[in-house]
């Protein structure tokens, strides 16, 4: 148990924020290169590069104003932010991402499934299962957990990227070279940008609860700058070593695999997919300890005491059940997914939009109000007072 009244370091202040935007944004459709092939190849090599970009820069502005909107409403988790920024309407948001939710949550674990029988020949139950009791785990026991497991995670990710993107510049460097020097219209390329991160952009008001370690309003700014390249970097280092085999590799479902299956390195091929497990878990951790620390607030202003780790075992269980097993049964999952893009486009309008007009004017004219006082806890699960 971490002690409340230590000072926050410089890693939790700058660095953590956008270690756990990029843990949410992640994903699988992100580590195996799916949705880049999707988002930006169509643009072409320069073209998905200033796509990739643009987005980029939109996840810095919006990280930014939302830390700082945060940070001066004392507002860490999202039903505290939103009571803030939209009023009486901020059940909204809530409907929209608890349905974003569902579909998040089946598709990590139907991918689990599908990593562990590639790897070990198990059934997809196991995988998905796997998962679970991860995220399971991890959400139980509170802020402090899940900052370990985006911490290492992270380390773990950029590593591995790194590597990969050394051993595929050293085998297909020449490939991509001449690739990226071929004459590309680039068509789209604004658009296909805007369209990925606001699909995307979600992930910095799930991950408030992780960005409560500011001093100020500086340490809001500077985090939310970072956040950007933080979450976007390994996939624009992923997206050059793609161009090696443009446009081909834009038909494939895995262009990770496909990647690997040509360096032929079966050691790099498990640690990738192990990697992608592992980005499967702090997207599915970040996703699910929001929940959880929406509902600790509620219970912590009205009991005064920290919300037991049974209880959010027990949410978690809920949710990752619910989602994974019983929502595909019912067909409630191809009916939320049906409406994906709708949803998000509903988020965007009750997120993005207030946040950059009518939030900016409460700040920019001192009219935030932060809720009162909770009592403070004797044993914290990680809020700091």
């Amino acid at each position: 148990m971490s002690d409340p009244t230590r000072p926050a370091t410089w890693f939790q202040r700058y660095l953590l924020p956008g270690f756990a935007f990029k843990a949410v944004v992640i994903g699988g459709g992100y580590a195996t290169g799916r949705e880049l092939a999707e988002f930006f190849l169509p643009s072409g090599p320069w073209g998905g590069v200033a796509g990739m970009l643009l987005a980029m820069a939109l996840w810095s502005v919006v990280c930014m104003a939302t830390f700082v909107f945060a940070h001066s409403a004392h507002a860490y988790d999202y039903r505290s932010f939103f009571k803030q920024l939209l009023g009486p309407l901020w059940g909204l948001f809530e409907f929209a991402y608890l349905a974003l939710l569902i579909v998040l949550l089946a598709v990590f674990g139907a991918a689990s499934g599908a990593i562990g029988a590639a790897m070990f020949g198990w059934p997809a139950l196991v995988g998905s299962l796997c998962l679970m009791v991860g995220i399971a785990a991890f959400v139980s026991f509170g802020n402090e957990a899940v900052e370990r497991l985006f911490k290492w995670v992270s380390f773990f990710l950029y590593g591995i990227y790194a590597l990969f993107v050394l051993l595929a510049l050293s085998r297909f460097g020449d490939r991509i070279a001449a690739n990226f020097a071929l004459p590309h219209n680039g068509e789209g390329w604004a658009l296909n940008g805007l369209t990925y991160a606001g699909y995307n952009i979600i992930g910095a008001v799930v991950i408030l609860p992780i960005a409560r370690h500011f001093r100020g309003r500086r340490d809001a700014l500077a985090a939310g700058l970072i956040a950007g390249p933080l979450a976007m970097l390994p996939a624009l280092l992923f997206f050059v070593c793609m161009i090696a085999y443009y446009p081909q590799i834009a038909g494939e479902a895995l262009p990770s695999d496909f990647l690997l299956q040509r360096l032929q390195m079966p050691l790099l091929h498990g640690v990738f997919q192990l990697m992608i497990f592992s980005a499967l878990l702090e997207s599915g951790t970040g996703a699910v300890h929001a929940i959880n620390e929406r509902v600790a607030t509620v219970w912590r202003a009205r009991r005064g005491d920290a919300l037991p780790k049974r209880a959010r075992l027990a949410i978690a269980a809920a949710l990752l059940i619910g989602s994974i097993f019983l929502a595909d049964r019912f067909g409630l999952v191809a009916l939320i997914a049906q409406g994906y893009r709708g949803l998000s486009y509903l988020l965007l309008a009750v997120y993005v939009v207030p946040l950059l007009t009518w939030g900016l004017w409460l700040l920019g004219n001192g009219r935030l109000r932060p809720p009162p006082a909770t009592p403070p806890l004797a044993h914290s699960t990680g809020g700091r007072p």
